[in-house]
């Protein structure tokens, strides 16, 4: 075993409770701790990302790197494999130490490019194999793996939706060979995140080709899933703009009218990021209850923005008011199947001491469990479903019901109000007091 990473770091990270003051113990998520059926890991089933977390250095468009991860220096020149090998070690070593049930990759996360394409997938493979290895040995398993479609300078006008054909066809490559990884370690999802699948200017982009190339890529990696027996879930995550000014997956209404039109909603679901949500004008709450509503929510990317910052700044999350509102609805609808809450975000570049990366998991999943006692109080309460029911009671009556059924025309109801039909009385829709009514519930979780 390599010389352990984060020596500061007990081999546990304990639960200390609400009044806990040590940085490095947990106030609020207690993994075992059962709430309305099931255990937190099981409700959450948090997952940390290598991306961010261990492939990214800390630098920025306008800094050099700034964070402490010495496989991304020197080592990743002179030796590609051995610093990708480090890598995962030092990963595994935080997610134990963390308790975290899952974690997510991108493939270039786990191995460095090749020369060429076969090298690459040979790279791929044999740090697949090891990881294999670490998931035996922790118990650890894999939320969802995916293929990174947008940082070589092949991918600059996307990749499904690329103009060159040639560029389609490595892209499906590399998805196939990256679902295939997944499928070997018993991934539970397959996540295509389009980070370049949109355009930069109108005045060079065929709209209505580039959708249909969308599409078939799509298609092409649903109909590889059931070739190979891949039993988990196919997930596209919505994003409004960054790094192109206009992605096709905008947000989660735009994947839908996507699916529907290429015949896939039956087969993929939607990957929800928080901040995408804040990105596309919409809050995270609205999000998830539309994926619901259309039945295609699938997973969480549990991150935050700021709201005078109009980029992906991807902060770990701290507003339990803001996640209890989305997990309210992830839990009126029956809770998470195959998805999760993966902890796609970042640290900020002055927080450079190892240690940071626990305090920041720390947190995220403190606010994650905070959340979930907030949302599981108001499923049992049941005052707000009540009250949304209430609101729509008439729809409930016989005469209503037959408008719904298709039995009148819009000529009869003209009609209907020509003959004194009843004058609608405006009913108050009782905002202020509901928003009131959760605040109470987030002020009481315990």
């Amino acid at each position: 075993m390599p010389e352990p990473f984060f020596t500061e770091v007990p081999e546990h990270i304990p639960y200390g409770g609400p009044d806990a003051d040590d940085a490095l113990a947990f106030r609020w998520y207690d993994a075992d701790r059962v709430v309305s059926g099931r255990t937190m890991a099981e409700h959450l089933r948090p997952a940390v990302c290598l991306w961010h977390s261990f492939a990214w250095d800390g630098s920025d468009p306008f800094g050099q790197a700034t964070l402490d991860r010495p496989w991304l220096g020197q080592p990743a020149v002179a030796d590609p494999m051995g610093a990708a090998r480090g890598r995962l070690a030092a990963a595994f070593e935080f997610l134990e130490k963390l308790g975290t049930p899952f974690f997510c990759f991108h493939d270039r996360d786990l191995a460095p490019e090749g020369a060429d394409f076969a090298e690459s997938c040979a790279r791929l493979d044999a740090l697949v194999d090891e990881t294999a290895e670490h998931l035996t040995r922790t118990g650890i398993g894999l939320l969802w793996g995916t293929a990174n479609l947008f940082s070589h300078p092949r991918y600059a006008a996307g990749a499904a939706t690329n103009p060159d054909p040639e560029v389609f066809a490595y892209a499906a490559a590399q998805v196939c060979h990256c679902l295939e990884a997944t499928h070997r370690l018993g991934g539970a999802n397959y996540v295509l995140w389009g980070g370049r699948e949109g355009y930069e200017t109108l005045l060079n982009t065929d709209l209505r080709r580039e959708l249909d190339q969308l599409g078939r890529f799509l298609t092409l990696v649903v109909e590889h899933k059931h070739r190979i027996g891949f039993p988990g879930t196919i997930l596209v995550e919505p994003k409004p703009f960054e790094p192109t000014k206009h992605q096709y997956d905008f947000d989660v209404a735009a994947v839908y009218a996507f699916l529907q039109r290429f015949d896939l909603v039956d087969e993929v679901k939607v990957n929800i990021e928080v901040n995408h949500a804040t990105l596309a004008g919409h809050d995270f709450h609205h999000e998830i209850a539309y994926a619901m509503a259309a039945g295609i929510f699938g997973s969480v990317d549990a991150n935050a923005g700021d709201d005078r910052l109009g980029w992906d700044v991807d902060r770990f999350p701290g507003s339990v008011e803001q996640l209890s509102l989305g997990l309210y609805e992830i839990l009126r609808g029956g809770g998470l199947t195959t998805g999760g809450f993966n902890f796609d975000a970042k640290l900020r570049r002055q927080s450079i001491d190892r240690t940071d990366l626990f305090r920041a998991h720390i947190a995220g999943l403190d606010t994650l469990a905070r959340s979930l006692l907030v949302a599981a109080a108001m499923v049992e309460d049941g005052s707000l479903e009540r009250r949304r029911t209430e609101r729509y009671v008439g729809w409930d009556g016989e005469e209503a019901r037959s408008w719904f059924a298709g039995n009148a025309s819009l000529a009869e109801l003209h009609r209907r109000a020509l003959d004194g039909g009843p004058e609608p009385e405006p009913v108050s829709g009782r905002q202020e007091e509901l928003e009131h009514l959760v605040a109470r519930f987030v002020e009481r979780a315990r």
